[in-house]
Parts: C-alpha cells; sequence; structure tokens
C-alpha cells in the first residue's frame, strides 16, 4: 500500500492539534510525572490488533513538544499494514517527557489508525471496479486535516477540504434557491473556478443536472437498480458519485454498477480505536 504524504494544511495542523491535545491533558502540570526522577528512558510503542498505521507525525510531534531531543525510530511507515503485537516505534528521551507526552501521541495513533484501517478495508471491497472510495466532512471536530491524512494512508481519496473549495448543492441549498438549475447558475456566477458537485435524489433530478454538466453529480441514497439505470443514461459524460447510507454488504455492488466515486461518512465518524501500548524497555 502506498503511503500518502503530509499537504501543507495537514503539516500546519500537527502544531495546532498537539499544543491543544496537551494543554488539555497536562494543564498545569502532570503530577504523576514530578513524582519521577527526570533520567534517560527507553520505550517501545506496540500495536496489539492487526492495523494500518496512520499518525506517526502527530505521535511523534507530541513526543518533541515535550522533549525536543527525543529519538524515534519507526520500524513501519504510515500506510503499512501492522501485525499483532509488532513494535512500532522505539524511543529514548527524557522519562518525565515521555510519560507525560504519551496518552496524547497514542490517542492520535489510535483514533487515525482506526480511519485508516477502515478506509482499507472499504478500499480492499472495491478491488478492481474502477470506483474510489472517498471520505466526507463527517469528521471529529478540530481534527479534520488528520483524519482526511488518515484516509490517504488507507488508500482512499479525499472529498472536499471544507465549505470552501468545492461548491457541492445539497437538497437544502436546491430547495432554497428554487431548484437544481437556478442553483448551478448561481454557482457558475459567483465560483466559476471551484469545482461543482449537485446532489440528486431522483431520476428526474439526475436528468436535469446532466443536462448542466456539472462537474460530478452525487446521487443520495439511490437503490442499486437506479444507479445502474443512472450509469447508463450519464454514458461517460459525467462523473457519478453514491453516498447516503452505503452498507458494507452492498458496496462491491455499488462499485460494479461503474460509478466513479463511492463516499462514506462511517470512515471518519464510526471510529473503533486501533489497540496501541507505550512499554518501558528498561
Amino acid at each position: 500500500m502506498s503511503h500518502s504524504a503530509l499537504r501543507p494544511a495537514e503539516a500546519a495542523a500537527i502544531a495546532q492539534d498537539v499544543a491543544r491535545a496537551l494543554e488539555e491533558d497536562i494543564g498545569s502540570g502532570d503530577v504523576s510525572a514530578a513524582l519521577l526522577p527526570d533520567v534517560p528512558l527507553r520505550a517501545r510503542l506496540v500495536c496489539r490488533e492487526p492495523a494500518v498505521l496512520a499518525g506517526a507525525p502527530w505521535f511523534e510531534a507530541c513526543m518533541r513538544a515535550r522533549d525536543p531531543e527525543v529519538r524515534c525510530q519507526w520500524h513501519a511507515a504510515d500506510g503499512d499494514t501492522l501485525h499483532a503485537d509488532s513494535t512500532v516505534c522505539t524511543l529514548e528521551g527524557r522519562s518525565r517527557a515521555l510519560l507525560s507526552a504519551e496518552r496524547c501521541a497514542i490517542n492520535f495513533l489510535q483514533t487515525l489508525s482506526a480511519t485508516a484501517t477502515a478506509t482499507a478495508e472499504y478500499v480492499a471491497a472495491v478491488a478492481g471496479t474502477g470506483a474510489r472510495i472517498l471520505d466526507t466532512r463527517k469528521t471529529l471536530p478540530g481534527l479534520r486535516h488528520a483524519q482526511k491524512y488518515a484516509v490517504r494512508c488507507g488508500g482512499g481519496g479525499n472529498h472536499r477540504a471544507g465549505l470552501y473549495d468545492m461548491v457541492l448543492l445539497k437538497e437544502n441549498h436546491i430547495a432554497t434557491a428554487g431548484g437544481i438549475t437556478p442553483a448551478v447558475q448561481a454557482a457558475r456566477t459567483l465560483f466559476p473556478r471551484l469545482p461543482l458537485v449537485v446532489e440528486v435524489e431522483s431520476l428526474q433530478q439526475f436528468d436535469e443536472a446532466l443536462a448542466l454538466r456539472p462537474t460530478r453529480i452525487l446521487l443520495d441514497n439511490f437503490a442499486l437498480e437506479s444507479i445502474r439505470e443512472v450509469v447508463r443514461r450519464a454514458a461517460g459524460r459525467v462523473a457519478l458519485e453514491a453516498s447516503g447510507g452505503v452498507e458494507r454488504g452492498q458496496l462491491r455492488a455499488i462499485a460494479e454498477t461503474g460509478v466513479d466515486f463511492i463516499s462514506i461518512g462511517a470512515l471518519t465518524k464510526h471510529v473503533h480505536a486501533v489497540d496501541f501500548s507505550l512499554r518501558v524497555t528498561d
């Protein structure tokens, strides 16, 4: 599986994410670590279950925020598949720093690896069909950049980053604007350079959107037969995205209809944390 490089916005977010997490956890000081001698310490990070790794930059930033001289030797890279009970990283640093940063560092890793692991499972389910798995904006508050990075570590793709980089006309936008056609016309007048995606809920709406040739048409909660019919009508003239209530059991069948994208909110909102632990070795 290919590893994913950090994008500028994600790299910039790391310091803020880490500072916020450490402030929340440490506050005025780690009273437990204060009881310990501040001596050189070695430790190893272990993954207790099979997973796809994501979040190493956040983990390491937590450690460096407490001890700038800490040494982290990674035995796997983000995007790699981990086996149960494998050593992911060995660390050398000051005892108080490592123990103060431990929880926040692992919280980032367990959450982002959860997203990467779930994404990899969805990606594997559609392998060979040509459909691409996308995330959504249904992310944990404050961790959107991190989770979208984790989706790429799992082999998925990113939908829009926020409300500013793509015009996505959903049902409430369309209803408020007076219909698909006036909504699309307004979008092209105000934001002609942005990608334009139109959400439709019926074949009639699809036909109207298709005539307007947006960048992509999003099929909201379409039944399988309706998706097949949409693919036939589109005939490759516009990119198609299936979304809404996508069940794991139907994923392969949806992908085999010929849609280009399948967006899944569960990648980032149904998070089952991966089990990591940090163990002092001497």
